[in-house]
């Protein structure tokens, strides 16, 4: 049966290889991830019946020829991933899949975290890292009617994500903020958490948090990072909310999700839209999150924005002064 399988490992550079890739994808309702660095193939009679692709820490692009299945050969490709992810020095994997392969990562160690069903599902190489991660917010917990949380990237923290901190804060008993701990950007993670930290010492009743895999990350929700593709995927937003709301809001007793409108950015608009839906919903067994839309703060009638700041610093333009005095001090510094 496996006899005339090659697998063969497949980097992103080899052009010819990935068009076969992505034709065999195709077929199999699926597309490339660009975030995918390198695959496992495997061919029969130089034909390709298989694939699976590595980004980081996480399993993605699996997929098996229909005329194959029920072989044994998907639990061999899953394996061999596996292996593959670990000589890469990644111990802790995630894997998104079709829902007709969960069984068989099942088989492979892997537990399903939420799913959005008879479409995908998330996986992780642990039935208990996640109900663990849960059950160590609680000790951050406070008593209140009204405890809020806010998720932010803040790259760069500006004026504007502090003007929405406060204004959160001021309605709340207490104030949960998550960074967003994804190094994706010109300014890495603890350089931005030393800035939030800095720009909100003087905010009472606030706890910041070190992001985590389970919140706004590459594996709960990809395409925050992947924008310039412009594509807006449901799923990904309702796997990452129902992690949120089933896991980590009831650890603190979060009651209100606070967010700044987004005029600017796509994927974050859509992103604040289906995040009402599946915060409040009774369709899911956990407490309803309310939803706060914070207009933002503006400098010369434009709103504060992030991605602006960056734009203006790659040009020189201190009308990035505007970021804030916490942040205009890292700006002036390039970066190492």
């Amino acid at each position: 049966m496996f006899g005339n399988d090659i697998f063969t490992r497949v980097k992103r550079s080899e052009n010819k290889k990935m068009a076969e890739i992505a034709q065999f994808l195709h077929e199999n309702d699926l597309s490339v991830d660009t975030t995918v660095e390198v695959f496992i193939t495997v061919t029969r009679d130089e034909k390709l019946i298989a694939c699976g692709g590595i980004a980081g820490n996480i399993i993605k692009c699996v997929a098996i020829s229909e005329s194959v299945r029920g072989e044994g050969l998907a639990l061999t490709l899953a394996t061999e991933l596996i292996n593959l992810a670990y000589e890469r020095h990644s111990t802790h994997l995630f894997i998104y899949t079709k829902t007709e392969y969960e069984a068989l990562f099942r088989q492979c160690g892997f537990s399903t975290l939420t799913s959005v069903p008879g479409v995908m599902v998330l996986m992780e190489n642990s039935a208990t890292r996640l109900k663990r991660y849960a059950e160590s917010l609680k000790k951050f917990r406070h008593p209140g009617n009204k405890i809020g949380c806010i998720v932010m990237n803040a790259n760069p923290f500006t004026n504007g994500h502090r003007y929405l901190i406060q204004q959160a804060a001021a309605q709340c008993d207490w104030l949960h903020l998550f960074l967003v701990k994804e190094d994706s950007s010109r300014f890495p993670y603890e350089d931005r958490l030393d800035l939030v930290l800095k720009g909100t010492a003087d905010i009472p009743r606030l706890t910041v948090h070190r992001g985590s895999e389970y919140i706004i990350s590459r594996a709960t929700f990809p395409c925050y990072f992947i924008k310039e593709q412009s594509v807006i995927n449901h799923c990904y937003t309702e796997i990452d909310l129902k992690i949120f709301r089933q896991y980590l809001a009831p650890a603190l007793g979060v009651t209100h999700r606070f967010v700044g409108t987004e005029p600017f950015c796509r994927v974050t608009a859509q992103y604040n839209q289906d995040m009402r839906y599946w915060l409040e919903t009774p369709t899911i067994s956990a407490p309803p999150i309310e939803l706060v839309e914070i207009e933002r703060l503006r400098y010369q009638e434009m709103p504060i924005s992030a991605s602006r700041v960056r734009q203006l610093l790659a040009k020189n333009d201190h009308g990035y002064r505007a970021a804030g005095p916490c942040s205009h001090a890292a700006l002036f510094a390039e970066p190492a």
